[in-house]
């Protein structure tokens, strides 16, 4: 059973995904916050799988209560995943950089919003199709010129190969295609490379792949 909750504001949007996620096999709502003080506390008392994180909110925003979160080891297996109204929302890369999984657009289809909550619950970044790469490339872009992390040279030339297809949004399918290996390998080049550096996800191995300069702005496909 996924455990959700949901943190936002607007009691009609959090009623909307109550409804929507309750409905589903396998996904409960296991509370719900109107601020991110509540929402915070919500998430150390009842240690959900999953939180649907608005960024704007009264109190204590979206971000820092994301940082509250990632931050705290005793909430590592609690996913985030950020709440905006518009596509290419300033703070969505700073919420990535915080230990949030990935983001969804508020009028996000209904079938999404679930297939996304499985799919960071299973590990997986949810990088809405196109509009994260757009965003992360376009905060790359005016940012200095990466210096590449020392930590990289941990890794084995297939881990970097694989690093920078995750970088530029391929998923383990796609990877493996291009690679011609199973998608059972391409996810364990994945995982290995995220275990050697330290990184929470695959929405951190992303921004890294980026400030690292692994990957630059003008290669996404």
């Amino acid at each position: 059973m996924i455990r959700v909750l949901l943190a936002d504001d607007q009691s009609l949007v959090r009623a909307g995904f109550r409804a929507l996620l309750d409905a589903q096999p396998g996904i409960e709502v296991a509370g719900e916050a109107a601020d991110g003080e509540e929402a915070l506390a919500s998430v150390r008392q009842l240690r959900p799988d999953l939180v649907l994180m608005d960024i704007r909110m009264p109190v204590l925003d979206g971000l820092a209560a994301t940082r509250g979160i990632t931050e705290d080891p005793e909430l590592a297996e609690v996913k985030v995943v950020m709440l905006t109204t518009f596509e290419l929302d300033e703070y969505v890369f700073e919420a990535i950089r915080s230990g949030a999984s990935g983001f969804l657009v508020k009028d996000t289809e209904p079938e999404e919003l679930v297939r996304a909550a499985r799919a960071v619950v299973d590990g997986d970044a949810l990088l809405s199709p196109g509009v994260t790469r757009r965003l992360i490339a376009e905060f790359a872009a005016r940012s200095k010129e990466p210096a590449e992390a020392a930590a990289l040279a941990e890794l084995t030339e297939r881990e970097r190969e694989v690093m920078t297809l995750v970088g530029i949004g391929l998923s383990n399918e796609e990877i493996a295609g291009r690679l011609v290996v199973s998608p059972l390998t391409a996810k364990t080049h994945v995982s290995r490379a995220m275990v050697k550096l330290g990184v929470r996800d695959r929405a951190q191995l992303v921004v890294l792949a980026y400030e690292s300069g692994l990957v630059r702005p003008g290669w996404l496909g």
